[in-house]
């Protein structure tokens, strides 16, 4: 496979990692009167999962090289 088709193949994976991290099932487990670090535990992990989408973007787009 080409190295474009390859990374539009994972930024598709990625949307739908996206998709299951913030759909329903996921978030009511995280849905619950916790705090971690004076911070309720939904906040949490909405944040972490941005930042975790965000990071392996970054990984896909900038370090996927094509020589």
């Amino acid at each position: 496979m080409s190295a474009p088709s390859r990374k539009a193949q994972k930024l598709a994976g990625l949307f739908l990692l996206g998709c299951l991290l913030f759909n329903y099932p996921l978030l009511a487990l995280f849905n619950r009167h916790a705090f971690v670090l004076g911070l309720p535990l939904l906040f949490l992990y909405l944040f972490a999962a941005w930042a975790l989408l965000i990071v392996l973007a970054f990984a896909v787009v900038v370090l996927h090289r094509t020589d």
